[in-house]
């Protein structure tokens, strides 16, 4: 067996850990990671997507049973969860079908430029409340949901981000967006099962334990910190990965 399985769950424990506190960098992180070890794409994007529906799901679970977010049907949190989800479908359906005319570096330059945006934004606004709208959910959902359907990454950085702009409270985004990410990794794999069922799935199943096991620890982590303290965190991790995105776009032009 390839020495690099081996790094495959604690590389998916690390990087959940840190998506399911901070609701984003799992796939952002780990897809260039992977890549860089020498995996190839279509190994890559469709095993993230399986292990962060499972521990996307396995997340929002934990979430709501510390009460970080309330997932019951009637509260505004399940709402916007269920919006995004739905748009979510639309975005990943498109991005899957257009994965191979569309190029990457128009992608990776768009994102990039979002996502910086948004974390100056944030700061900008640190002590604001923004208007919340369905609207913006909506345009969230699609526009997130297209970029992991796209790249396996991408989607944490601007549904956070934009939710912290649209009034949503840093926690209760932090579990949305695992629940929201869980049903957008949900379509995407069927989708690559549809179109591509040559597709080697050998990396998904040690990727999901690692991911899976972090889950617990990154809960009571989100329950135990300030949100304020939360918020400058995710404030710096968006510009930083936007600003990655960006200059990896730009260095590989």
């Amino acid at each position: 067996m390839d020495t690099k399985i081996f790094l495959l769950m604690p590389l998916a424990f690390a990087c959940e850990f840190i998506d399911s506190s901070l609701g984003m960098g799992y796939g952002t992180t780990l897809a260039p990671l992977l890549l860089l070890m020498g995996f190839e794409p279509l190994q890559v994007v469709p095993a993230i997507l399986f292990s962060e529906f499972v521990s996307g799901i396995t997340a929002a679970f934990f979430h709501h049973s510390l009460k970080n977010v309330n997932f019951h049907p009637s509260s505004k949190d399940f709402k916007v969860a269920a919006v995004l989800s739905l748009f979510a479908v639309v975005g990943v359906v498109v991005a899957v079908l257009v994965a191979i005319k569309l190029p990457p570096i128009v992608l990776k330059i768009f994102i990039g430029s979002i996502v910086i945006t948004m974390g100056v934004v944030i700061f900008a606004t640190f002590n604001r409340s923004p208007r919340f709208t369905w609207r913006k959910i909506a345009i969230l959902g699609t526009i997130a949901s297209f970029n992991k359907g796209m790249s396996g990454g991408g989607y944490g950085p601007l549904v956070m981000g934009g939710q912290l702009l649209s009034g949503i409270g840093v926690k209760n985004a932090v579990g949305i967006t695992s629940f929201s990410e869980g049903v957008t990794c949900l379509v995407g794999i069927i989708l690559y099962i549809t179109f591509k069922p040559e597709i080697d799935w050998s990396l998904a199943p040690w990727l999901m334990a690692g991911a899976v096991l972090s889950v617990p620890f990154a809960a009571h982590t989100v329950k135990r910190i300030p949100e304020k303290k939360i918020k400058v965190i995710i404030a710096i991790v968006v510009i930083v990965l936007g600003g990655l995105t960006l200059y990896k776009a730009l260095a590989s032009a």
